[in-house]
């Protein structure tokens, strides 16, 4: 069992007369984390699988005598899938109003209904968590730092989901299969997708695009259609928790680019299941790509599970020069670059020094990424 560093953050806040979303993509440990958090509690507890047409049946359309009838002696209230139940944000509603002392934990493999449905009915009820696939701080703090680092080259081919770290002879095919079964099952359910094919081009062609910048404009020739839709589906795969984006960094220099995205993935093994190609680092001309997409992936999870917030960035001017990673935080900003050969020489611009006099820098890698990831 790999202790999920969430689970103590989620614990604080129980009975705090809130709900708890728990949102993140499938397949990472959700149901699990349940279950571990149900036996801290050690309360009465009624679990309700959205995915059962019954169970979803129960908290559609429903009142609040009907609620209580369902709660009965319950103390604690799990809604696994919960993006499952059509208006679910007014059943959450008055379940956290109506049985305050009950407390109530919905998860959800998708934020499009989830995320959307709840916002307003829940407001100011509510702590919102996500949970990713494991993290480089999980694995070192379960098995060793120094293991963890053995394994680096593993993880940048096959990730992090649950599932291939604790079953790693059978990888490729266990994200073969996560990959075709899950990525699109709610985008396709819950979205209006007239061009699956073209969801798929456009998966393929972010994945061989990753650590660049994209262009809706130059997708949408690639794959076939509009930039409006490479645009929406981009957001769709950002609701799934497939993909994350990140936009530049502008505010002083003149040629600084202002409207420029980069698209990240959550999991490496989940990019190269997209592509197909889990050959080994001495095989591909992708090392670089990966280690930043990883790097990224990974410090986004870290800041998350410390409850830091920063704004993240990238920096590019119309000449090239570029920063691949920016934090900022209650007014400092630090800037990162990536690098797999730890001899290689980065050089942060001097235009980006004089315009950000004040911001830090620094190199990462694979000499210095754990203690990174590690510090708070």
């Amino acid at each position: 069992m790999i202790r999920r560093m969430i689970a103590p953050l989620i614990t604080k806040d129980l009975y705090q007369g809130k709900a708890i979303i728990l949102t993140g993509p499938r397949q990472v440990g959700k149901t699990t984390l349940l279950r571990e958090l149900a036996q801290q509690t050690q309360q009465d507890t009624l679990w309700l699988n959205c995915d059962e047409p019954d169970d979803r049946a129960d908290l559609e359309g429903v009142g609040s005598t009907q609620l209580r009838a369902l709660v009965g002696t319950h103390k604690l209230v799990l809604i696994d899938e919960a993006q499952r139940v059509s208006s679910i944000g007014l059943t959450l509603k008055l379940l956290v109003d109506q049985l305050p002392e009950v407390q109530v934990i919905a998860t959800g493999s998708s934020a499009l209904e989830l995320a959307g449905g709840i916002s307003e009915p829940l407001t100011g009820r509510k702590f919102d968590y996500r949970l990713l696939p494991f993290s480089t701080q999980e694995m070192a703090y379960s098995i060793s730092a120094r293991d963890e680092q053995r394994l680096l080259e593993q993880r940048l081919i096959y990730g992090f989901y649950p599932e291939v770290v604790l079953n790693p002879s059978n990888g490729e095919r266990r994200l073969a299969e996560l990959a075709d079964s899950y990525l699109y099952k709610d985008i396709l359910r819950l979205a209006d997708i007239r061009k699956p094919a073209v969801l798929q081009k456009l998966l393929i062609a972010l994945a061989l695009q990753i650590g660049s910048e994209v262009s809706y404009h130059e997708l949408g020739q690639t794959v076939g259609t509009d930039p409006a839709t490479v645009e929406r589906y981009i957001g769709l795969l950002e609701q799934t928790f497939v993909v994350f984006q990140i936009g530049a960094l502008s505010r002083n220099l003149r040629n600084e680019l202002k409207k420029s995205k980069k698209v990240f993935f959550y999991d490496n093994g989940i990019r190269n299941a997209i592509i197909k190609n889990f050959n080994p680092l001495s095989l591909r001309a992708d090392v670089g790509a990966l280690w930043e997409n990883f790097m990224i992936a990974e410090r986004v999870k870290a800041n998350a599970y410390a409850n830091r917030r920063p704004n993240y960035y990238f920096w590019r001017t119309t000449q090239q020069q570029e920063i691949d990673w920016l934090e900022e935080e209650q007014g400092a900003l630090r800037a990162f670059e990536f690098k797999w050969n730890p001899k290689a020489k980065a050089r942060f611009p001097a235009s980006f020094r004089a315009a950000y006099p004040d911001a830090s820098t620094s190199v990462v890698s694979p000499d210095n990424y754990m203690q990174w990831l590690l510090s708070n």
